[in-house]
C-alpha cells in the first residue's frame, strides 16, 4: 500500500534532518556529489542561508518530503539568475516510490511561480532511473562533462548535464546567429 507524501516548504527545525539525509545519500558514494566526511557546519550554513532566503521566493527554495512525519526526501533550487539549479536527495528504501517525482514536480511549480526561464541538473551516467524521471518532466541532455568531478579517492568522474526550458516565448538569439560573420 502506498503512503501519502507530503512536500513542503524547508523550516529551521528540518536542519538535522537535512544534513542526515545529506549524509546518509552522501555515503552511498554513488548518487550525489557530496563526499562523506561532510563539512557538516558548512552544509548547516549553507542550508540555513537557503531556508531563510527562500522568504523572498524567488532566489532560492528548499523542499523536504515526508512520509508520516519522517524526512525521505529533500529538493533544493538556487536561482539568482533565473536559471535554477536543482539538486535532490531521496533516502536509500524510499527510492522508486514516487518521492523524487513529487519532489521534481514541487520545484518546477516554485520555479515557475518565482519567474525562472530555465532548470538545470547535472547526474552521474550510471544514474539511469534519475534521467528517466527527469526526461519524463521534459528536461533534455544539454551536454557530457566528460571526467569533470575529482573525487577524493583521485578518480575523475563524468557527468550529465540536463535543462529544462520553463519560458519558450520570449525572444531568443535566432536573429543574431542568422547574421552573417564579420
Amino acid at each position: 500500500m502506498a503512503m501519502a507524501v507530503t512536500i513542503r516548504r524547508a523550516t529551521h527545525d528540518d536542519l538535522d534532518d537535512l544534513l542526515d539525509l545529506r549524509e546518509a545519500v552522501a555515503s552511498e558514494g554513488v548518487w550525489i556529489g557530496a563526499q562523506v566526511p561532510l563539512d557538516r557546519e558548512g552544509d548547516r550554513a549553507r542550508h540555513l542561508d537557503t531556508i531563510e532566503r527562500q522568504a523572498d521566493g524567488t532566489s532560492c527554495v528548499c523542499l523536504v518530503a515526508e512520509i508520516d512525519g519522517a524526512l525521505v526526501g529533500s529538493l533544493a533550487m538556487h536561482a539568482p539568475i533565473g536559471i535554477a539549479h536543482l539538486g535532490m536527495n531521496v533516502a536509500d528504501g524510499h527510492r522508486g516510490q514516487g518521492i523524487g517525482a513529487a519532489l521534481v514536480a514541487a520545484g518546477i511549480e516554485w520555479a515557475r511561480e518565482a519567474g525562472v526561464h530555465k532548470v538545470e541538473l547535472e547526474h552521474w551516467p550510471w544514474n539511469h532511473r534519475a534521467r528517466a524521471l527527469y526526461e519524463r518532466f521534459g528536461f533534455v541532455e544539454e551536454g557530457y562533462r566528460r571526467r569533470q568531478y575529482r573525487r577524493k579517492d583521485g578518480s575523475l568522474w563524468d557527468s550529465v548535464v540536463m535543462g529544462l526550458v520553463l519560458d519558450e516565448d520570449a525572444p531568443g538569439h535566432e536573429e543574431r546567429a542568422a547574421e552573417p560573420p564579420i
